[in-house]
């Protein structure tokens, strides 16, 4: 198979070539309204999916996700991209079901890399316990992977990403510093370490994390990708009309993180996050290096869990039982003038 860096290949890695959200917002409020009472989250709240009741019992989350190589190998693109997109079903409380693969592929490159690219993506969906069913291909100068994804949930047990109350605990199922890594490893700076654990990390399925907090109260929870902590807080305070406070040396982080954003290696999308969040505003009192981490663009990161204060401690324990590294990193507060405290 031809040596390609597939990283390379493009401006942006994974969830950080995303369009900011102020400006997907922008766009998004023109479109049409669509009525439908069995519509339960449509885009109005820039829920994690769409969720389609069926019957009294079930209900359908319909989502998609692709997204530029965030691996220079093939398999492990395919592996990540699989797992960011099935996030937003579990994102939902919901199990994946059937997935269609999205690729764009080189005309002239090597077509054993998109076999491998596939290869991970299939492997994860096996993992997830769906299907793979089909797919649709383009040539595209710079390669781009991912899934359309159904999964089921009971139309009134679902997760949406608001409804957060006073007094709740934040917890965050995966590390921080995905998209600072990722920098890092396009501009050759970046440590063995780190590289592993980030792409340990990115592929690690939320179903897992899913799994512990199905078995308990979850009052409202989001996945963590490209819009950063702090546009996904920012959404989820704005939706709950509560004020999220993000205690940052709480948040769980890749290695030798506070190194690269220290030395400037930040992400576009970051900034672009922050800018979304300023419109319904942030303090923060936190290092500099801290508070862009806050913002930095995650690709396939974990889920922000919104939970009642008794039952924090044992979620916590059960995570860690579950070898996930989470971590309690703040609380919800009466809503003030602004969305997010940094401290």
């Amino acid at each position: 198979m031809e040596k390609v860096y597939l990283t390379k290949l493009a401006p942006n890695c994974g969830c950080a070539a995303k369009v900011g959200p102020g400006t997907l917002a922008g766009v998004l409020c023109g479109l049409p309204k669509f009525q439908d009472p069995n519509l339960l989250v449509g885009t109005e709240t820039s829920d994690d999916a769409a969720v389609y009741r069926i019957s009294d019992e079930l209900a359908m989350i319909q989502t998609l996700d692709f997204f530029t190589p965030v691996a220079d190998d093939p398999y492990d693109f395919g592996q990540i991209a699989a797992a960011n997109a099935l996030s937003d079903v579990y994102a939902m409380g919901g199990e994946p079901k059937t997935a269609l693969n999205i690729v764009a592929f080189p005309k002239d490159m090597d077509t054993a890399i998109l076999g491998e690219i596939l290869k991970g993506g299939a492997d994860k969906v096996m993992e997830a316990g769906a299907v793979l069913a089909g797919g649709h291909t383009i040539q595209d100068d710079t390669p781009k992977y991912g899934l359309s994804v159904t999964g089921f949930v009971h139309p009134e047990k679902f997760w949406k990403n608001y409804g957060a109350q006073t007094g709740d605990r934040l917890i965050l199922t995966k590390p921080l510093g995905t998209g600072i890594v990722n920098t890092a490893i396009k501009a050759d700076m970046v440590s063995e370490e780190a590289r592993e654990a980030a792409l340990k990390s990115m592929k690690t399925l939320n179903r897992y994390a899913r799994d512990v907090l199905k078995r308990h109260t979850v009052h409202t929870c989001t996945d963590v990708t490209g819009f950063g902590l702090g546009g996904h807080g920012t959404e989820m305070a704005d939706g709950s009309k509560k004020t999220l406070v993000i205690d940052t040396k709480a948040l769980p982080i890749l290695p030798d993180v506070e190194e690269y954003a220290s030395m400037g290696l930040i992400p576009g999308g970051a900034y672009r996050n922050r800018e979304f969040a300023a419109k319904s505003g942030y303090i923060s009192t936190a290092e500099l290096w801290r508070e862009d981490l806050v913002f930095d663009p995650q690709t396939s990161g974990g889920l922000l869990a919104a939970v009642p204060a008794d039952e924090a401690e044992e979620i916590l324990l059960e995570l860690s039982e579950s070898a996930l590294s989470c971590a309690m990193i703040g609380e919800v507060t009466d809503r003030e003038n602004h969305a997010l405290e940094i401290r």
